[in-house]
């Protein structure tokens, strides 16, 4: 499936593929973009990821997920090409990443990049606040503007106080939060997360959903966020891409993810997940403006959100947009029916 790239977009695939197996590259061009998976494993050779098209938008939360083997962590390592892809494009700001040297690679790596994995990969012998300096110092800054920039982003992700904390004093999540702060370090400009919260219990990982939440209010970054959770996914995402076999199958908003499916693999993924949860007012309100008593809700919030304001006693909602305008009116008879549907 083709995801179109705007001219603004921050991160673009174009044609990417990864394939593992002797002389993929020359196997690739005499096989086509179109071989089949039958015909690849004749040539004893596995897609890791397959004719990936993609667009990711500044100050946009893009969600890549899957099951375990779908290709999605193979192709957040070709984004940053921490492995070379078989063939393709990755441009970033419509810079061709594959055309530029290892070690301007690494630059742009260092500098415009944060990454942040399922292992948190702290130094264990480094405090809090060294372990979150440390990737400043492997930029060359000085001690006091490093520790002066670390010390900001401990406090950003709420961990002021414990800057002199080794990492076994600490818990998962406080652990997870150090590896956000040192991620957020270098300031970056594109932002990975590689199931950053898989590893930590339920109610920890619902904590550091807030938390990004939180952050993305306040910072804007541009994020890829990979996981296998698709509840994670419509929670976090602006846009969701759905990998098999290393494909994309649905690039989509959450809602018309869950209300549009594009496959049954698609469809299985979010049959169990409420409509209520991703369906947006707008999409479930009557248009028009209601009397000037009724309380108002966003357009951007999902029937959800709303719900609770219709057990307080209120029978109508007033939708509204960003600039205040009176977009429709969502009734309690609408969000009962969703409900119960869901």
């Amino acid at each position: 499936m083709s995801d179109q790239a705007a001219p603004q977009a921050k991160l673009v695939c174009r044609n990417l593929w990864k394939l593992f197996g002797a002389r993929a590259p020359e196997a690739l061009d005499r096989l086509g973009s179109e071989v089949s998976a039958r015909d690849l494993a004749e040539a004893g050779l596995v897609a890791a990821v397959r004719s990936v098209d993609l667009a990711v938008q500044p100050g946009e939360v893009f969600v890549i997920m899957g099951l375990s083997g779908s290709g999605k962590s193979t192709l957040v390592r070709l984004m940053s090409r921490l492995i070379e892809p078989t063939s393709g494009e990755v441009l970033l700001d419509g810079q061709n990443l594959l055309a530029i040297s290892k070690s301007e690679m690494t630059r742009i790596r260092r500098h415009r990049m944060g990454m942040v994995f399922q292992h948190f990969a702290l130094l264990p012998h480094l405090s809090v606040l060294d372990n979150v300096a440390f990737p400043l110092a492997v930029q060359g800054l000085n001690r006091a503007e490093r520790l002066k920039r670390a010390s900001a982003m401990v406090e950003l992700v709420g961990l002021a106080g414990r800057e002199d904390a080794m990492p076994r004093q600490l818990s998962g999540g406080q652990q997870q939060r150090v590896g956000i702060a040192r991620s957020l370090a270098v300031e970056p400009e594109l932002w990975f997360l590689d199931e950053p919260f898989s590893a930590l219990d339920p109610l920890i990982r619902r904590e550091m959903q807030d938390e990004l939440m939180r952050l993305q209010q306040v910072l804007k970054k541009t994020i890829v966020f990979i996981t296998h959770d698709f509840d994670e996914a419509i929670r976090l995402a602006d846009r969701i891409a759905i990998m098999k076999d290393g494909e994309i199958v649905q690039c989509d908003t959450p809602e018309q993810v869950v209300l549009n499916p594009a496959t049954d693999y698609v469809r299985e993924f979010s049959r169990a997940v409420p409509r209520a949860k991703v369906m947006r007012v707008t999409s479930a309100m009557e248009p028009g403006a209601g009397g000037a008593d009724l309380a108002e809700v966003a357009g951007s919030a999902t029937v959800a959100e709303a719900a609770p304001a219709f057990l307080q006693g209120a029978e109508a909602l007033q939708v509204t947009g960003p600039d205040g305008a009176k977009l429709g009116v969502l009734r309690r008879d609408a969000v009962i029916r969703l409900m119960l549907e869901g």
